[in-house]
């Protein structure tokens, strides 16, 4: 990792060094979720407003140049997502649940007429279900997995907007993040606090709470690494180490501050966005168990950590 990216809800996407020391500013309104092209300095995020607004960045050294700006066609843009082929962006919003897909070309820059795919439905959970509510968006195979919490789908879509069959899952689940490994995918549910695993056909392979601590959890994030599943809890404010076999707890640690909404693992170390803990948090894996160090960084509430 040469720098750390860090959006959210502050007035500002921050680049950081290792040591979690601020190295560049970059003006940016709620960019709540970052990603990187694959192959280009090119760094896209989010705006999460009413009227919601995608940028995509050139990164020189730590520093951002804006190299576009548009419009994420729906209500609180809060995920997005770069084919691995580096000519597609994805992009979920969570207050309209429109999912579009915007051309990118040689320079990773926004191009052509997106894709707007909207969607109607909701959930038993009134309050949270009244509507689709789309909360991630992630290739996978040529395929787009969009993570709906308002209808309790998966839903899907090849690279030019056709609907494909739509993943079904239990009522009142909210499935906000997955993800994919080993023919596996493995969804956190937050609504219901539950991670369940599925096979390629989508079969319920196992369900597990994702917390054990007592109180209300809302997980968040999900990862894959080595042989554990690791799952964010929001309430609880640990990380939950799972094996991915079976979903079975392994340990559960405290993520460093409030409400994680979104870590990465990057080698041996996970950097944790605590959002209402307004810091960025250092835990070492040890074994695949993240440790706690005294490393951290004050960030206005922070939301997604990009390692570079």
């Amino acid at each position: 990792m040469k720098h750390l990216f860090i959006g959210g809800y502050g007035p500002d996407i921050l680049t950081a060094s290792q040591e979690l020391e601020v190295v560049a500013r970059t003006g940016a309104v709620k960019a709540s979720f970052l990603a990187a092209h694959p192959t280009l300095p090119v760094l896209y995020a989010v705006g999460e407003d009413d009227s919601g607004t995608l940028a995509a960045y050139t990164v020189t050294g730590g520093e951002l140049s804006l190299l576009g700006e548009r419009p994420s066609e729906g209500s609180q843009p809060c995920h997005l997502a770069v084919h691995p082929g580096g000519e597609l962006l994805a992009v979920a919003n969570y207050g309209d649940g429109v999912v579009s897909l915007h051309g990118l070309d040689e320079a990773g820059a926004f191009a052509g007429d997106p894709i707007v795919l909207a969607h109607q439905g909701s959930g038993p959970v009134w309050e949270r279900q009244e509507r689709p509510h789309a909360h991630q968006a992630v290739f996978h195979e040529d395929v787009l997995h969009v993570c709906d919490l308002g209808t309790d789908e998966i839903r899907r879509y090849t690279l030019d907007g056709r609907a494909l069959e739509f993943v079904k899952l239990p009522a009142g689940m909210g499935p906000r993040h997955l993800v994919f490994s080993g023919g596996r995918c493995h969804v956190a549910g937050e609504l219901d606090a539950a991670v369940r695993t599925y096979d390629r056909d989508w079969n319920e392979l196992a369900a597990a709470a994702a917390s054990e601590e007592p109180g209300t959890n809302y997980p968040s994030h999900i990862d894959v690494a080595g042989d554990y599943v690791y799952v964010g809890n929001r309430g609880p404010d640990t990380i939950s180490v799972l094996r991915a076999s079976d979903l079975a707890m392994v340990a559960e640690v405290p993520s460093g501050a409030a409400w994680p909404r979104h870590f990465a693992i990057d080698g041996t170390t996970m950097y944790v966005a605590n959002q209402t803990g307004d810091a960025v948090t250092l835990l070492a894996l040890r074994g695949g168990v993240p440790q706690p160090t005294d490393v951290r960084i004050d960030a206005v509430a922070p939301a997604c950590v990009l390692p570079r």
